[in-house]
């Protein structure tokens, strides 16, 4: 059975006295839960004192954005290896708001996503569609052409060393979340589309939903057969909030 995976993503959030307080709670909070596996995304200028405050306990921490290359001249820009270098296992790649604010593209995030497996790195693949889209019944369509970036130039083996993201816009950062039900058809679309290619990895991989999930919904979408966690923004700023997220899925994996 896929293990469930809960992901804070703090975006442009923090501040050292307050990450502390965070992710004390944080800590404190999950450390008897064990069914499920849990995870921070925060800023780079904080990912040492995340390692620092965060190392021999149950909660991995990674980045939200890598460069694509390894190595080169490029100012402010920060490699796989750099995240590596401070205990990062995970690395968040074409989330919606890097789609839309900073032109990140179909090409630009399967180049990040390849940089993140070629260096040690998990990348949470990110995908989704606007509220237009969905309203004009191109939700497939633009799923899978985002799927397709990675699968087709990398293939399914590529693909199981990753965790992926469901992320319709139209919910990100808002009161109006999917639906259980309108989750879970688009993430067995996601897992059908894949199993074309390998059934073998569409059963195992991990699928996350990542519109505005919050504890009065995580129960439910956790139930979903196709989800396997959630990826948190707004609650993940909130310790008793993530953790009851955290609480959700740890124990439906136990229920199961």
């Amino acid at each position: 059975m896929r293990r469930k995976l809960v992901v804070g993503n703090w975006k442009m959030n923090g501040s050292i006295a307050k990450n502390k307080a965070l992710l004390d709670n944080v800590i404190s909070g999950v450390q008897h839960l064990r069914d499920s596996d849990y995870v921070v995304c925060v800023p780079y200028p904080y990912l040492a004192q995340v390692q620092s405050l965060a190392q021999g306990s149950n909660v991995a921490w990674g980045a939200q954005n890598l460069c694509a290359n390894e190595n080169a001249a490029l100012t402010g820009a920060v490699s796989p290896h750099m995240l590596v270098d401070y205990g990062c296992s995970y690395v968040i790649v074409g989330h919606s708001e890097r789609r839309m604010q900073s032109h990140e593209t179909d090409d630009t995030a399967a180049a990040r996503f390849n940089a993140a497996v070629s260096g040690g790195l998990t990348p949470i693949f990110c995908m989704g569609e606007s509220k237009e889209e969905r309203e004009s019944d191109w939700t497939e369509y633009v799923v899978g052409r985002q799927l397709d970036s990675i699968l087709r130039r990398f293939g399914a083996d590529m693909v199981a060393k990753a965790v992926l993201a469901y992320e319709p816009l139209w919910a990100v950062g808002t009161d109006n979340p999917a639906t259980p039900e309108q989750a879970q058809q688009v993430h067995k679309f996601i897992r059908n589309r894949i199993a074309r290619c390998d059934k073998v990895v569409a059963k195992n991989v991990r699928i996350l939903y990542g519109g505005s999930i919050q504890p009065a919904n995580a129960a439910a979408l956790f139930a979903m057969p196709d989800i396997d966690g959630g990826l948190v923004g707004r609650c993940s700023l909130d310790a008793k909030a993530f953790v009851d997220i955290c609480r959700a899925a740890d124990q439906y994996a136990i229920a199961a």
